[in-house]
């Protein structure tokens, strides 16, 4: 006799008796990497041992997977300290080596995180964690894919059991042709993951009075959109990321559209605390040279802005005193 199951989907029979640490030991899966949600509810790590499985049970087990300077002049936000202000992404890289490489050149201490399905069917393919040290890179877990405040916040709550961070980064989707934020589900699942104690940057659209909203619900950094995510068109509203640069108290990062180098800096020059981008490198013809610029480039906005640029005029200015021309 044994016991029917759902495992990620797909049915799946185990013997009476097993439990969720025994079922991973089968899969392969190292428990430390890995959350398990039971019938809707997150398994606590340390009571996988003591969790026997029923029948007609539906278990997720999901895990991580790809989605500077030194001048003292770095950022801060929920009281973790970053030297760069750049954030990469994990995903779209032909596969984890080029990926992590090109996380080395850009110098980035975060990377951005997609929770999915462990493939419990082919325990060959490698994991994120293998490539991308945990210890050495902080894990900023995302909602890409999430159209609903209660996907998000679900997600979420995964991965927080997986990896134990409670830093993450909140997307909710309007649809999928634009992904374009919906702002009302955005603010629901501000107001929820803030509760349960989680440090939410979210991404969002460049509107100063969403931001502000989302400001006062508690998110410790703000993130609006440059363009459409993936697009590579640059940032199509400056004005807007200004003003809400000018009326934040949290940290504000350009998140999605940057293409080019040269857009990199521009966001840096409008005031932003860092970019985060993830297409711009690894669709470029050379992702790790790319990732390079990209590096230099927030590094060079950084500093022109803290410089301060010269005033625009309506005519010319010579350099040179005209007084004494020969």
């Amino acid at each position: 006799m044994t016991l029917s199951i759902t495992l990620n989907g797909e049915p799946r029979r185990v013997a009476p008796g097993t439990t969720i640490a025994a079922l991973l030991g089968e899969l392969d899966l190292d428990a430390a990497k890995v959350a398990v949600e039971r019938n809707l509810e997150i398994s606590p790590r340390s009571g996988f041992a003591g969790q026997e499985l029923q029948d007609g049970d539906r278990l997720e087990v999901v895990h991580f997977v790809g989605g500077g300077q030194d001048d003292g002049d770095g950022w801060s936000v929920a009281g973790r300290q970053f030297k760069s202000r750049l954030i990469v992404g994990t995903g779209k890289y032909k596969d984890y080596v080029q990926n992590a490489a090109a996380v080395e050149a850009s110098g980035a201490e975060i990377v951005t995180v997609a929770v999915r399905r462990v493939n419990v069917m082919d325990r060959s393919q490698p994991m994120l964690t293998d490539y991308i040290d945990p210890k050495r890179f902080t894990y900023l877990p995302n909602t890409a894919g999430c159209f609903t405040a209660d996907e998000a916040v679900r997600t979420l709550r995964l991965a927080r059991e997986a990896g134990g961070w409670k830093l993450v980064k909140l997307e909710v989707l309007g649809e999928a042709r634009t992904l374009y934020p919906d702002m009302a589900e955005t603010l629901v699942a501000t107001k929820t993951l803030v509760a349960e104690g989680f440090d939410v940057m979210v991404y969002c659209a460049d509107d100063p009075i969403a931001a502000k909203k989302l400001e006062e619900l508690g998110a410790v950094a703000i993130m609006p959109l440059g363009s459409l995510i993936g697009s590579g068109l640059g940032i199509q509203n400056p004005v807007t990321i200004r003003m809400i640069v000018e009326g934040a108290k949290v940290p504000v990062l350009v998140d999605a559209g940057v293409g080019t180098a040269s857009e990199a800096s521009e966001a840096m020059e409008l005031g932003c605390a860092g970019v985060l981008m993830n297409t711009a490198i690894a669709e470029a013809k050379d992702p790790i040279l790319m990732a390079r610029a990209m590096k230099l480039a927030v590094e060079s906005g950084r500093l022109a802005y803290r410089a301060g640029r010269m005033a625009r005029r309506r005519y010319a200015d010579p350099s040179s005193p005209l007084a004494g021309l020969i």
